[in-house]
């Protein structure tokens, strides 16, 4: 369900949203949390505890997303932070930067930002990733 073993986190959901809910507040959870209504706020996990969110098509986040394992196929509008692995799956749509170690992008997933890959520690790579009109301009001026 969640790609190859070795990126594989808990797998057991142990809380729910459910489709027809909507959260207005920042959220913190740890373990398993599937989504499936809507989250106005941001969505934590607890840090040094091993997290798994599951944001299923029909869900939306309107916030920022820091999880150590994120698998996405509805909408976030707001920065991700996916310390450890993310997948974005066919119908997932991002609205912002998204922070990751460690990525499987499937055809059809949309990102409106940058993709910044992190160390593991969280550090941000060096390299910039600049939009491509700017690097060719940079490359330019060389």
């Amino acid at each position: 369900m969640f790609g190859n073993s070795k990126q594989k986190a808990s797998s057991r959901i142990d809380s729910l949203i459910g489709l027809e809910t909507k959260i207005v507040g920042d959220m913190i959870f740890s373990g398993g949390l599937r989504i499936d209504g809507e989250v106005v706020g941001d969505v934590t996990a607890e840090e040094g505890k091993s997290s798994t969110l599951v944001i299923s098509e029909k869900a939306r986040i309107r916030g920022t997303v820091r999880v150590g394992h994120l698998v996405l196929n509805g909408t976030v509008e707001g920065p991700i932070h996916a310390s450890q692995y993310l997948e974005l799956q066919s119908k997932c749509q991002v609205h912002g930067d998204v922070f990751y170690s460690t990525l499987e992008m499937h055809p059809g997933a949309v990102v409106g930002g940058q993709l910044v890959h992190s160390a593991a520690d969280g550090r941000h790579a060096q390299k910039s990733l600049a939009a491509p009109e700017e690097r060719v301009i940079e490359s330019a001026m060389q």
